[in-house]
């Protein structure tokens, strides 16, 4: 894949002899007359795919630098940042809990985080790595510092994979093969031999070949059925970034077509639309527009800035020069070069190098084909492999069988982005003691802070092989560890993913085959879906409704909540055998009956029909109710003595409404627990609307604080990591004074320290 690319203002003869001289030049009319129509639309000529010798010339062809070197320093700086938050710097000893029992889920078992101290270690190493590609300081040195120690942290938890964390390591890999440094970088001011050179064609094909995957690839991968539906990522629709669109259409048509439509037209046809001349201002507004709100709309730390970083690689590679030349001469030292002409590199292949000068002094003779290196055929075979490489990829899961479930593969190089949401109704992690046959429950998360083993059989196995070696530790001897995982994906029913009769610890599973103790996913009843909108839209605001479905012979063992007064299963499909527990009774239910089941007790739903049953659970959380009656009595009362229609003195317990208003930064004393919640209640809304009203510049400042507090802690933590290794741990009494003085936060911060991991990117696939 190839834009079209000017070097730098110098002009090719046919023999490869750059014109510097006025007479020599040819006026730039008759150059462009000269040009095919293929060349002025793709920049190569049709001759240039004619051969194999052509095809080399053409990848190693030279070309500015400024483009290369303008997207290195940027993706540097954004990988520099992303250290601290989404790779978890700031949070590490969180993350790793050294010394810990803590079951981890690494691509390879072998695989384990080095002790804490360590780890910090390697998180600074990488840091220095961006740091090193930023500013193009020992560039080939810095790339591999980053990309050894970023795809160790990469394979080292599967539960934070994503598409753009494994963009970013293939990045950082075609960088550390490219001539990056060849422009606006300290390695060019150490060596004036490499200092603002030519670097070959093919370092722009690979990666605009592979933004341009990212991009197709996600919209091939929207053309599901769910997708295109608009069952994928519905909820996005009630955001406030799409309350424009609102405006004229129902949020039931954003969904449609703004969000699902939208963003499949836009991932099929960007990467075109970039690579074009004409259409390029357009892309870049759409691209541009879809990162930012992108940024807005999810936790995925510096994908988006990322992304727009990668779109000037389309333009042509000379733009720095022509954008920096437009500032002040006085800028002009510390800005990139814009005007000198690059020089030639040994990497490039330049026309007429064969030529001798008594042959060009022969102006019948045609130019001889350039002479082709060992090295520039293998980065030819390197380019051309690497780009079939990434299109097979997102389609290999036929040889990685065993890990995929309802969706292909592990999540993360597969650019299905957003095309599957998921929901989990009911996780039950049940023991068996091999030797006494005790049964037990286990907390489900318990040893791991990660949530995603519930939807991947590889992690499942991991995750109960681990725990059957830490429960011998509390006296279970031999454990049987059997997992009853209920989930919803794509507002379908919640069902079982994963047989729940099976032992996980001794199950079998292979990366290359099936999952035996997968169940299919009931695509069969997709179609009930539209009837769930139109059951949920018969509902008042306080009744709720879960859909289940469930195969023969299997049964849900379900506890409801003293909370939830008035439960029923209603009947949908199938046949049911509904067991009460305590009363020890069973009751058969059929399509279109329904039956009522008590609160604070155990019951069990049978499915006894030949074919999978269909139902739903209708409730009405009648605590939650009483208490916002009780709170609309309460603001009641509160306007009636603001407006001072209350005639009747308020009683003690309730003399608290009065002074909320009267000193609203006060703490919530309060003897009665309903007024004191209604007032703590009060405060988060007040709270809450003041942060959404607050202007530009209060935003710009809480979010600097908030980033400068959680960059602060990742490098004092880092700082006292290192003064660890280098002289020891110091005296207890010192090293937690020093962790205290780290994990100081800014006077907005919202979340405790232990509360952070809740916003680890990754941990959901959306």
């Amino acid at each position: 894949m190839e834009a079209r690319d000017a070097i730098a203002g110098a002009l090719v003869s046919s023999d490869g002899e750059e014109h510097t001289s006025p007479k020599t030049e040819a006026p730039e009319t008759e150059q462009s007359q000269t040009k095919t129509r293929m060349e002025k639309i793709f920049g190569f000529k049709k001759e240039d795919l004619s051969s194999w010798e052509s095809l080399v010339t053409l990848l190693n062809r030279p070309t500015d630098p400024a483009c290369l070197g303008i997207f290195r320093c940027l993706f540097g700086l954004l990988m520099a940042i992303d250290v601290t938050q989404e790779r978890g710097l700031s949070h590490l000893d969180y993350k790793y809990l050294d010394g810990a029992p803590v079951c981890r889920f690494p691509l390879f078992n072998f695989l384990q985080p080095l002790p804490l101290d360590w780890m910090y270690l390697v998180y600074l190493v990488l840091f220095l790595g961006s740091l090193g590609i930023m500013l193009g300081c020992f560039y080939r040195l810095s790339c591999l510092l980053f990309i050894s120690t970023y795809w160790y942290i990469f394979f080292l938890d599967k539960t934070t994979w994503n598409n753009h964390s494994y963009l970013y390591g293939l990045i950082g890999f075609q960088l550390t093969l490219m001539d990056g440094n060849r422009y606006w970088s300290i390695d060019g001011l150490r060596r004036p031999s490499i200092r603002n050179a030519h670097v070959p064609l093919w370092n722009y094909t690979l990666l605009r070949t592979q933004i341009f995957i990212v991009y197709f690839i996600a919209g091939i991968k929207k053309l599901d059925a769910d997708w295109v539906e608009g069952y994928s990522m519905s909820y996005l629709a009630h955001h406030w970034l799409f309350d424009p669109f609102k405006v004229i259409l129902p949020v039931e048509l954003v969904s449609l077509l703004v969000v699902h439509g939208g963003g499949l037209i836009l991932d099929l046809t960007a990467g075109y639309l970039l690579f074009f001349d004409a259409t390029r201002p357009y892309a870049f507004f759409f691209v541009s527009y879809f990162h930012c709100m992108n940024s807005q709309l999810f936790s995925i730390g510096m994908f988006s800035y990322t992304m727009l970083a990668t779109s000037p690689l389309f333009c042509y590679p000379d733009w720095p020069r022509r954008f920096f030349d437009r500032f002040p001469s006085f800028l002009k030292a510390v800005l990139p070069l814009t005007s000198a002409e690059p020089q030639r590199s040994t990497s490039c292949v330049y026309q007429g190098d064969q030529t001798s000068s008594g042959e060009r002094q022969q102006a019948p003779a045609a130019p001889k084909a350039p002479k082709l290196r060992l090295r520039h055929k293998l980065r030819a075979i390197f380019t051309i492999l690497y780009i079939a490489e990434q299109f097979f990829m997102p389609y290999s899961h036929f040889i990685t069988q065993g890990y995929n479930n309802w969706t292909n593969g592990l999540y993360g190089y597969s650019w299905d982005m957003m095309v599957h949401s998921r929901s989990h109704q009911h996780v039950k992690v049940t023991y068996k003691d091999g030797k006494t046959g005790e049964i037990g429950y286990l907390n489900p998360g318990v040893f791991t802070q990660s949530r995603r083993w519930k939807d991947h059989g590889d992690m499942l196995k991991q995750y109960a092989t681990c725990l059957s070696h830490f429960l011998p530790r509390y006296n279970i001897s031999e454990p049987e560890i059997y997992f009853d995982i209920w989930v919803s994906i794509n507002e379908r029913f919640q069902q079982r993913i994963f047989d729940p009769r099976v032992d996980i610890v001794k199950a079998e599973w292979s990366p290359f085959r099936p999952n035996p103790w997968l169940m299919p996913l009931l695509v069969d009843l997709s179609p009930w879906r539209t009837k769930f909108q139109e059951i949920e839209g018969s509902l008042d605001n306080q009744t709720e409704i879960v859909f289940i479905a469930d195969f023969p012979g299997l049964h849900l063992e379900n506890f409801v909540s003293e909370d939830l007064g008035n439960t029923s299963i209603h009947v949908l499909q199938g046949n049911l055998n509904v067991e009460i527990v305590e009363e020890k009774k069973n009751y058969t239910v059929k399509p279109g009956e329904q039956i009522k089941v008590p609160a604070g007790a155990y019951h069990k739903v049978y499915t006894v029909s030949d074919d999978p049953s269909c139902y739903m659970y209708v409730y009405v959380n009648t605590t939650e109710a009483a208490l916002q009656e009780n709170f609309t009595k309460l603001y009641e009362l509160q306007e009636r003595v603001r407006n001072g229609t209350e005639t009747e003195p308020l009683p003690p317990e309730l003399q608290p409404l009065v002074a909320a208003d009267d000193d609203e930064g006060a703490e919530v004393n309060a003897t009665d627990p309903i007024v004191k919640l209604f007032l703590k209640r009060q405060r988060r809304m007040k709270e809450v609307k003041k942060r959404r009203e607050a202007g530009v510049l209060e935003r710009l400042e809480r979010f600097a604080v908030k980033k400068y507090y959680t960059i602060r802690r990742g490098f004092l933590m880092t700082a006292i990591a290192m003064r660890n290794l280098a002289v020891g741990l110091p005296p207890l009494e010192q090293l937690t004074r020093e962790v205290e003085f780290a994990n100081m936060k800014g006077p907005q911060a919202e979340a405790a320290p232990d509360e952070r991991l809740k916003d680890e990117v990754g941990h959901g696939e959306l």
